[in-house]
């Protein structure tokens, strides 16, 4: 039985490769949207998909065109990073452990090699990744370690049925334990920003950090064989999630962008926020990063305390957002009073892609809610309103980056398009099923 579910699956996988290759030689502007208001039947949703990823796969051809060096070759140490409104390609940083999207465009390369089995794209996924390979041998820089890992090396490793080379589990290994050395075990978390320590007076821990748990998890199974270090690994992520969930969170389920404690005896001084409009406000992305951190934590311990907190902090998100917006596309800030306050479509793909995750954990109307929440969320983003199309080469625009810097307003932003892309495969692999 399971032999027979898995070659069903495997078919399904390669009629959508020889979907993807037939409709790639559409030119750009073929695409309708025409199932981005169709019904939520399975039909209907797996078209959806397949014509979405199309989307995403059609654009990424488009990006790696305009990166590509006059002797057809690629600078991989130069990761695209946003677009401006008014611009057409990506705008490019160095890889480096400063840079803190330096994951995100090998994580959707190889998420499209996944999806469509292009052997160019999966050359262009090695490339961007190794350049990354450095990450296993320097002291943290910051949190945000986690992100550069997960999304390149850790999506590599996903996307191959060979499961990926052994040098990117060995980096990618190395990496957790650098990570845990920020860990500050009379607070109970990880140093977010060692950095900003004096400008907050204490250890700083940012609402991000719940998405690099997951590094630490994935490292503590992949170490079973040494049991003192996966409990390591896997206490120092319960954990901090745990500080977390007692501290950085308001009794209605929000969040603070970042929760300051003393360094020393580890007691909580203060809330505040860094990228929010202030510190008692709901800054979308934060809150995002909430809720598919939870998730995320549920998946490796299904302890049902942080499966209910996931829950909470995705209900008063989405209570919020039906208050605060047109649309599922929240503000970048749903507590910014200006009437045309910029959108944040990076947190609704986040949202997006976490919700589809509780959703198989919760099951029954709240479950069915949360996939519902998600699907609408995601055919909207598939609009024209959002979607990028021939007006620049990501996937969507409308993101906002740091808002209260003036960085970032109304942009398209790499790692929207990750988290979009990513929950566009979840819901068809949950079709699949």
């Amino acid at each position: 039985m399971k032999e027979r579910c898995e070659m069903k699956t495997r078919c399904k996988v390669e009629g959508l490769k020889l979907l993807l290759v037939c409709l790639l030689m559409w030119p750009v502007g073929a695409e309708t949207g025409a199932f981005a208001h169709g019904s939520d039947d399975g039909a209907s949703l797996q078209a959806f998909c397949d014509e979405a990823i199309v989307y995403c796969a059609r654009q990424v051809q488009r990006a790696l065109k305009g990166l590509q060096l006059e002797d057809g070759g690629y600078d991989y140490t130069l990761m695209p990073r946003n677009i401006a409104s008014d611009g057409k390609t990506w705008t490019t940083r160095k890889a480096s452990a400063e840079e803190w999207c330096s994951g995100f465009w090998p994580g959707i390369l190889w998420m499209t090699y996944e999806a469509t089995g292009d052997s160019l794209v999966r050359r262009a996924a090695e490339g961007y990744t190794q350049s990354l390979s450095f990450l296993d041998s320097r002291p943290a820089f910051d949190h945000d370690l986690g992100f550069l890992v997960i999304n390149s090396f850790l999506k590599g490793l996903g996307a191959q049925n060979d499961g990926g080379p052994s040098e990117y589990r060995r980096i990618a290994l190395a990496a957790a334990d650098t990570l845990a050395t920020l860990y500050n075990n009379k607070v109970g978390t990880i140093l977010s920003w060692p950095r900003h320590v004096r400008d907050y007076g204490g250890h700083n821990t940012i609402m991000d950090n719940m998405m690099n748990l997951e590094l630490l998890f994935w490292a503590a199974n992949e170490a079973k064989g040494n049991q003192a270090k996966s409990k390591a690994l896997y206490d120092i992520a319960v954990h901090h999630a745990e500080t977390t969930m007692a501290h950085h969170f308001r009794r209605d389920g929000s969040c603070y962008h970042v929760a300051v404690y003393d360094a020393l005896d580890g007691h909580f001084i203060r809330g505040v926020t860094h990228q929010g409009h202030h510190d008692e406000s709901m800054w979308a992305r934060g809150q995002a990063w909430a809720i598919y951190g939870y998730t995320m934590v549920y998946r490796f311990t299904h302890d049902k305390k942080f499966l209910t907190h996931a829950c909470k902090a995705a209900d008063i998100y989405l209570r919020r957002l039906a208050d605060t917006s047109d649309d599922l596309i929240p503000r970048w800030d749903m507590d910014d009073p200006y009437p045309r306050a910029s959108k944040d479509a990076s947190a609704a793909c986040v949202v997006a892609s976490a919700l589809l995750e509780l959703s198989s954990y919760v099951g029954g109307e709240k479950g069915k809610n949360y996939q519902k929440t998600a699907v609408s969320s995601l055919r909207q983003l598939s609009t024209d309103r959002y979607q990028s199309r021939d007006r620049n080469v990501a996937f969507l625009m409308h993101s906002t980056g740091h808002h209260p810097a003036g960085s970032e307003i109304d942009y398209s932003i790499v790692y929207a398009d990750y988290y979009y892309l990513e929950a566009l495969l979840r819901l068809r692999q949950m079709q699949i099923k």
